[in-house]
């Protein structure tokens, strides 16, 4: 009996002891990852630091127990069956890892400015996937499972998949689809034909969520808003022209009316944020209205939303801006004549 828990406690220190080698060898590995990236100035040093903290651990434990079984007596059997689930705990740690490092890398590289996609969920999803699918077949074959014929059964299910799954994989093609044509991507301001409007927010493997002004969501299916018209006001760029409406009495002096209205526009746009001031705003008269000359102003902002305080502060300042210079904005009227005879 004495000799019995000897080994139990032998493999007990053991598997104690390689846990906390793993966790100075842990801090000492991130530690040094996150130092280094600091002194290169790599972005990507904080996602390999996220993915390899508490594997140390895991591995550390892992081969403690391995060494452990050495120590206590079981079967040719039963320890054949612990170092069988050794592996695969340490191939599943792997592939944690290795899946939080890449998704972690896709996440950065997409939400970079010169990335050839934009960042989005779907193909932080789809990498996930992927490394967890290498990872289970990594585990089988190491189980001493073929996976040929399982790879042959997932070729022949493929089409009852793929039938069954019909507008699911619809979506996530129209969204690659999407994504690849960079038609949309996060953070565009977007209208669609049916009327909603707002900033897309993500894109993801069945979905497009479209954030509205009114800060209500709108989920979109990707095949849809593959097919349908939009509006998109940051393609090509997100500047843009705002054009106000305006008339003058027919009495005006229009030169006069045209300096006053442009010399308000700039004044506007060099003190509200969002609007474009390199840009020179101009007049162009275009309607004999019933009651006015009509004309519009054309002016420019950086973003859509900015174009609204824009146009609100425009209004206030040229009104008193006519009113100081005698420029009259007549009120709708019409001039009926009696017919002769009457």
């Amino acid at each position: 009996m004495e000799e019995f828990w000897a080994r139990w406690g032998v493999a007990a220190a053991i598997v104690a002891g390689s846990f906390v080698v793993g966790i100075v060898v842990d801090r000492m590995v991130v530690a040094r990852v996150r130092a280094s990236a600091a002194r290169h100035g790599w972005r990507g040093g904080e996602a390999v630091a996220t993915a390899l903290s508490g594997m140390s651990e895991v591995f550390f434990v892992l081969a403690g127990l391995a060494a452990a079984t050495y120590r206590i007596d079981l079967s040719a059997e039963a320890i054949s069956t612990v170092r069988h689930v050794l592996v695969v705990a340490a191939i599943g740690a792997a592939t944690l890892a290795a899946a939080r490092l890449a998704t972690s890398l896709t996440r950065m590289y997409t939400s970079r400015d010169d990335a050839v996609v934009p960042s989005s969920t779907i193909f932080v999803n789809i990498t996930r996937v992927a490394v967890v699918a290498i990872g289970l077949l990594v585990a089988l074959n190491a189980l001493g499972i073929s996976i040929t014929p399982l790879l042959t059964a997932l070729g022949v299910g493929g089409l009852a998949v793929a039938l069954a799954l019909q507008d699911t994989l619809s979506n996530l093609f129209a969204g690659l689809q999407l994504i690849g044509s960079r038609q949309i991507q996060p953070g565009d301001y977007v209208a669609l034909e049916t009327g909603q409007e707002g900033y897309v927010e993500d894109l993801t493997w069945r979905f497009t969520t479209i954030r509205q002004l009114s800060n209500n969501m709108v989920v979109v299916p990707n095949a849809k808003l593959a097919s349908s018209l939009m509006i998109n006001y940051h393609q090509p760029a997100g500047e843009m022209s705002v054009l106000v409406g305006l008339g003058v009495a027919y009495g005006s002096d229009l030169d006069h009316v045209e300096r006053v209205t442009v010399r308000v526009a700039r004044e506007v746009m060099e003190r509200v944020d969002g609007a474009a001031t390199d840009f020179e705003p101009f007049v162009r008269f275009h309607a004999f209205g019933d009651s006015s000359i009509d004309f519009n102003v054309i002016m420019r902002v950086t973003e859509y939303t900015a174009q609204y305080l824009l146009q609100h502060e425009f209004v206030k300042a040229v009104k008193l801006a006519y009113a100081e210079e005698g420029i009259e904005i007549p009120y709708p009227q019409r001039v009926v004549h009696k017919p002769a005879g009457e």
